[in-house]
This record gives C-alpha cells, sequence and structure tokens, in this order.
C-alpha cells in the first residue's frame, strides 16, 4: 500500500501531534492522578469530575471552550502569544493541546488506579530506613505505578490519533498544519475520487490504534514482571 506525500505529511504530523500530547500532558497527568489516589481536600469530587469532563463532553464543547481561552484574543492565548511569541490557535501545537486534553482523563485514571493498588507499608519501609517523602516517591511509588503510567500513556496517545471535534474547532483543518489522520479522513470523504485515500487513511488509524494496545499490554507485563521479580516467562 503506497502512500502519497500528502498521506505521509498527515501521518507524521498524527504521529507528531500525538507524542506532543502526551509528553507535555504527562507530568500534569501523574501529579493529579497522585493527588485524586493520596489527597484529602475540600471539592475532591468536583475536582474529580472536571478532570473526568473531556470524557463525557461533546468533544466539540471542548474545542470550543479551548479556542475561547487559547485564542489570539483569549486570556491565556493573548498572554503566551505577547510574552513568549507562542500561537497555539490554528496551529499544530494546538492540535497537540487538544488532543492532549481529550487523552487526559485516560491517562489520569490508569495512573490513579496504578497509585492506589501500591501497598502502603512499601512506602513505609523505605521511610523507616531514612528515606524523605521525595525520595520515597521517586524511588518507590513512581517505579511501582509504572504499569498505569505506560497504560495511561499509551491509551492518550491512541486517543490523540483519533481525536476530531476538539481539533477541528479549535484549529481548523489545514493542510500540512493542523489536517491530522481523521480531518484528513473526513476531508477525502467530502470529494470525488476520495474513497480509495479515505480507505487507506482509514486502515492506517486502525493498524496504529491496535499497535498502540498491544505495546500497551505488552509494556504493563514486562513492568509488572519487572516489579514483582518473575521470570521473563512468567514462572514464579
Amino acid at each position: 500500500m503506497m502512500l502519497t506525500r500528502e498521506e505521509l505529511e498527515v501521518l507524521g504530523l498524527s504521529l507528531k501531534v500525538a507524542f506532543w500530547s502526551v509528553l507535555v500532558s504527562l507530568p500534569l497527568a501523574i501529579a493529579v492522578a497522585y493527588a485524586l489516589a493520596r489527597a484529602r481536600f475540600p471539592g475532591k469530587t468536583l475536582f474529580d469530575a472536571a478532570v473526568h469532563l473531556p470524557l463525557v463532553l461533546p468533544p466539540v464543547v471542548v474545542g470550543y471552550f479551548l479556542l475561547l481561552a487559547f485564542g489570539t484574543n483569549g486570556p491565556v492565548g493573548s498572554i503566551l502569544e505577547r510574552w513568549f511569541g507562542v500561537a497555539v490557535a490554528f496551529r499544530w501545537t494546538g492540535a497537540a493541546l487538544a488532543a492532549g486534553v481529550m487523552g487526559f482523563p485516560l491517562m489520569v485514571r490508569a495512573v490513579r488506579l496504578s497509585f492506589e493498588a501500591i501497598d502502603r507499608r512499601l512506602e513505609a519501609a523505605a521511610s523507616t530506613l531514612g528515606a524523605g517523602r521525595l525520595a520515597v516517591f521517586g524511588t518507590v511509588t513512581l517505579p511501582l505505578a509504572l504499569p498505569g503510567i505506560l497504560t495511561g500513556m499509551l491509551l492518550s496517545f491512541a486517543r490523540g490519533l483519533g481525536e476530531f471535534g476538539a481539533t477541528i474547532t479549535f484549529v481548523s483543518n489545514i493542510p500540512g498544519e493542523t489536517r491530522t489522520l481523521p480531518l484528513a479522513i473526513y476531508t477525502y470523504t467530502q470529494v470525488p475520487a476520495g474513497d480509495e485515500p479515505a480507505l487507506r487513511l482509514s486502515l492506517i488509524a486502525v493498524a496504529l490504534s491496535l499497535a498502540a494496545l498491544f505495546a500497551s499490554e505488552v509494556l504493563v507485563r514486562r513492568a509488572t514482571r519487572r516489579i514483582m521479580g518473575d521470570e521473563p516467562d512468567g514462572r514464579h
């Protein structure tokens, strides 16, 4: 299956958008997941609901709110452009932001479940040996949460590859700049003789999603075996 130059450009842009959406949102996702798993504070239930809101809101609504906030005249977008020379609306960086927002709840949920499954006695043992709170988190908690972190990253990556509604609302459908896989597929379905490239890109999207899910399963199993101290073949 030969891809045209335009289709390769779409594929490369989609991978770049999904990669940066995960990379930038990962530290915040870990912090939020840890707070939800361990901390007690007023309004925690409301905060939890707000974090997971993109899962239930129409993606177009999320994109519209991003446009209001990060557009050229938006409160955040105007500051970024005026002070730092960074523009996200109608740029690939905006597509990455939209993908990151839509995939953020999936990442947080996977990491949170991993934090909640950790045996607190292991952290307590590290503390009794003289390790500070930050050292315990970096050497015990975070490594034990690695399976959930990997799962969250790959789920968010796959979600970023498939993001459509928030992206097209926030950054439009600009060839070479914001036209990712879903937007390109939609575009091809609207033009004559577009069925063949739409099918090719659809098959690529399916393959990438399956690859992300497969990689998630393999990496999680390996990380779990390493944590549990099992042999590579899974025998105890």
